[in-house]
């Protein structure tokens, strides 16, 4: 992956200024929960600047622009609309975008009030997804790391974490998870996922689901990558209400804890050069192993 520029509030401003001079005026400020594949900045008190961290996020860009705005009014939850694109400037290589401002802060465990419920309001969130008509949408690619795609694709890289994790883990439980998961073929119609349902891409308001963002990994395809919150976020009653909301037959879940593994392995045999998710990720392994034989 290509190296990351430096992204900071004067080259926003600049941005902005120079493509966008009727927001010249307004304030520029980092976001609270900055993400990892694009950096966020508040734009004055109603809009939101995003610009992608490296090259293989830019490709996201003009997916979301065209997307976005047909996705949202079908939707039960706000996601984000995009306002403007803005394009490459001032030593910054790639489109960027202005979003509407969606308030709320990220699901952190400690802001939900009912996991169980937060986790019956995701699934709901995700049937009004699928069920949206999925024509011309983009299939997984590049744009999206292949996800909504076979899930062999990560064959070889999941297999090497296996290896290089050892006596770490239970290698041959993480073995059968991932050739089940590998076995349950995918046959049915593409369908819309968002592609990164995760704690830092939900919002929250008074302890519910508020609000879901960031659909740069977003397709059409099949839906399974976004079971991987049941291991990263539910456990026992809200992994339940989760599974039952969504009412999907056992081979999606199988994909869906592979989905899960492979990034959770990757992240501890050091793939992704963050401390604070490969910590996250050891948690995650226990809990798809240990599901493992248990149709949960």
């Amino acid at each position: 992956m290509d190296g990351k520029p430096n992204i900071h509030e004067v080259l926003v401003r600049r941005l902005v200024a120079a493509q966008f001079p009727q927001w010249k005026d307004l304030a520029v400020k980092p976001v609270e929960s900055d993400g990892w594949d694009n950096r966020t900045f508040h734009l004055g008190d109603e809009m939101s600047v995003r610009l992608p961290s490296a090259a293989a996020y830019s490709l996201q860009v003009e997916k979301e622009h065209r997307w976005l705005p047909k996705l949202a009014p079908l939707l039960p939850l706000p996601i984000p609309v995009p306002l403007a694109m803005g394009i490459p400037a001032e030593g910054y290589p790639w489109h960027w975008s202005v979003y509407g401002w969606i308030e709320g802060e990220t699901a952190k465990r400690e802001r939900i009030a009912n996991l169980s419920q937060f986790a019956a309001d995701l699934a709901g969130f995700l049937i009004a997804l699928k069920r949206i008509d999925a024509s011309g949408g983009p299939p997984p690619g590049q744009h999206n790391f292949f996800r909504g795609g076979p899930l062999t694709v990560y064959d070889g890289e999941t297999r090497q974490a296996i290896t290089a994790l050892g006596s770490r883990i239970d290698a041959s439980v993480a073995s059968a998870v991932w050739e089940e998961a590998l076995a349950a073929t995918w046959r049915g119609r593409p369908v819309w996922f968002h592609g990164d349902v995760s704690w830092g891409n939900l919002l929250v308001e008074g302890g519910r689901l508020s609000a879901v963002i960031d659909f740069g990994t977003s397709g059409v395809g099949d839906p399974s990558c976004d079971l991987a919150i049941a291991w990263t976020l539910f456990e026992g009653e809200s992994r339940q209400a989760f599974r039952a909301g969504l009412a999907l037959d056992d081979a999606t879940w199988a994909r869906g804890r592979g989905w899960a593994l492979w990034k959770a392995l990757i992240t501890a045999a050091g793939h992704i050069d963050n401390p604070v998710e490969v910590e996250k990720s050891w948690r995650v392994i226990d809990a798809v192993l240990a599901d493992h034989g248990r149709g949960a």
